[in-house]
């Protein structure tokens, strides 16, 4: 399951979580963005047990994408004990969306 989330929220997140956590930066414009939106919540769904699946719209949380030098979209970033451990840049099929996941766990 795919939770939508604030700047506040992600940095929460990244405090707190014992499971490494990956963010899709995105916006509502942005074409390629919704392109992978289901891709990103059936990956979410196969791999919730083993972490945390979020999404944040860049136009609205300004904060994180300025942090996480967010300059294309979409960009689906992995963190692991709260640090940036890897990103994704760009629209990417189920299978290659699973590898990262896997690859990042």
């Amino acid at each position: 399951m795919v939770k939508y989330v604030t700047s506040a929220e992600l940095e929460a997140l990244l405090k707190t979580s014992d499971k490494p956590v990956f963010c899709d930066f995105w916006a509502t414009w942005c074409g390629p963005c919704r392109m992978l939106a289901p891709v990103f919540e059936d990956v979410s769904d196969k791999y919730e047990d083993k972490a945390v699946f979020v999404k944040i719209d860049v136009d609205e949380n300004e904060e994180a994408a300025m942090k996480y030098g967010i300059s294309s979209i979409p960009n689906v970033m992995a963190f692991k004990n709260g640090a940036k451990a890897d990103s994704s840049l760009g629209f990417i099929p189920q299978a290659a969306l699973e590898a990262f996941i896997e690859k990042n766990l």
